[in-house]
């Protein structure tokens, strides 16, 4: 099974984040921007906690809080739950099911390295299997 860091490798680089003290909008506006469902919240550049939608359609719109005057750190989710770029890609899978979550941010040495998502790993198993068939149709066929 892959890793995460051969996950990371084969994603477009660069983490898009926000701080603990941008408002919510802000937070909803790169996830729009980025086609994301999640952003890591760092503060004085750590990585404290991770905003979802999710947290936001709970933590703001059920609350009937101000996405301008909300900050992220009013509705973020810590601590935040992270793997490192040697962890199994089917690990992953398989914390993120039993945690109930659907990205989890790649820490390595104490520095934020990438994000992955569910899509991710399963997009991951899926061209694994695919070259799996591949190889077994080519042995059957000798």
């Amino acid at each position: 099974m892959r890793t995460v860091r051969q996950l990371l490798d084969g994603k477009p680089s660069g983490i898009h984040t926000v701080n603990t003290e941008d408002p919510v909008l802000t937070a909803i506006q790169l996830m729009a921007d980025h086609f994301v469902g999640a952003l890591p919240v760092l503060s004085g550049g750590q990585l404290v906690g991770i905003v979802s939608e999710r947290d936001y359609a709970r933590k703001v719109v059920l609350m009937g809080r101000n996405s301008k005057e909300t900050t992220v750190a009013t509705i973020m989710s810590a601590p935040v739950i992270q793997v490192g770029p040697q962890n199994s890609v089917g690990d992953c899978m398989k914390l993120m099911t039993d945690k109930r979550i659907r990205h989890l941010p790649v820490v390595e040495e104490g520095k934020l390295i990438g994000v992955i998502s569910i899509g991710d790993c399963v997009k991951t198993v899926i061209d694994e299997q695919r070259h799996e068939i591949d190889d077994l149709k080519r042995y059957i066929a000798g």
